[in-house]
C-alpha cells in the first residue's frame, strides 16, 4: 500500500493514519462498521492497537489472544463497539482466517487479485463480510487505496461508482461524511416506508 494515503474515516488523525498504513486496520475497521457511527467503528483499530501496547495490529497476535482477555480489552471504557464482546469474537475470527489462509498478511487478500470479481469473492470469504460489506470494502480499496483490479467498479456494485456518496469508500472529510450519512438515512427511511406499505 502507498504509505502516503490520507484516510479520513475515523476523523481522528492517529486513527486515520493507522488505517492508511495498515491493511489489517482497514479490514478490522470495516468489520466493526455496523450498528455504530462510522467514525467510532474506524477508530476501533487504533484503540485496539493502543490497548495491546502496539502501533499496529498483528493478525497472529490477535488470533492467539485469550478470547476472554481480548473481549475485556474491547469492552474497556470507552468501548470499541456497542457490542464489544461479540465484535471481539469477530475480530479474532477474521485474524484467525487471515493467519490460516494468508499467513496473517491482510494485504495478501487483494495484492494479487486479477479481477474485481475475484477480489469480491475473496472479501466475501472473510468472516463477518457479507456481500454489501465486501462491496463497500472493494470500493474503498479502489477509491482510496488505489487497488484497482480489472472490473473493480462493476464488482463493487453501486458503491464503485464515481462521484457518489454512499459508503465509507466515498469519505474524504467531514463534508463527504455528512453526505454519506444523509444517504444512509434516506435509504433507511425508504426501506422503512417500503416495509410499511408492503405490510398494509
Amino acid at each position: 500500500m502507498d504509505k502516503d494515503i490520507t484516510i479520513r474515516l475515523a476523523q481522528q488523525p492517529e486513527a486515520d493514519a493507522l488505517l492508511g498504513r495498515s491493511p489489517l486496520a482497514a479490514l478490522v475497521g470495516m468489520l466493526l462498521d455496523q450498528q455504530v457511527p462510522m467514525e467510532w467503528a474506524f477508530s476501533g483499530p487504533w484503540t485496539i492497537a493502543q490497548r495491546l501496547g502496539a502501533d499496529d495490529l498483528d493478525a497472529h497476535t490477535i488470533a492467539a489472544y485469550d478470547p476472554e482477555a481480548f473481549a475485556a480489552l474491547l469492552s474497556e471504557k470507552p468501548a470499541v463497539h456497542r457490542y464489544p464482546g461479540s465484535m471481539a469474537t469477530r475480530v479474532q475470527q477474521l485474524c484467525a482466517y487471515l493467519v490460516e489462509h494468508y499467513d496473517g498478511n491482510a494485504e495478501a487478500v487483494w495484492a494479487d487479485a486479477a479481477t474485481g470479481q475475484e477480489l469480491l469473492k475473496r472479501l466475501k470469504a472473510l468472516p463477518g463480510f457479507g456481500e454489501q460489506k465486501a462491496q463497500i470494502f472493494l470500493a474503498l480499496l479502489g477509491k482510496r487505496f488505489g487497488v484497482r483490479p480489472t472490473g473493480w467498479r462493476e464488482a463493487a456494485g453501486g458503491y464503485g461508482q464515481a462521484n457518489v456518496y454512499r459508503s465509507a469508500a466515498d469519505i474524504t472529510g467531514p463534508e463527504s461524511l455528512a453526505k454519506v450519512r444523509a444517504h444512509k438515512q434516506e435509504m433507511k427511511a425508504a426501506a422503512k416506508a417500503a416495509k410499511a406499505s408492503g405490510g398494509s
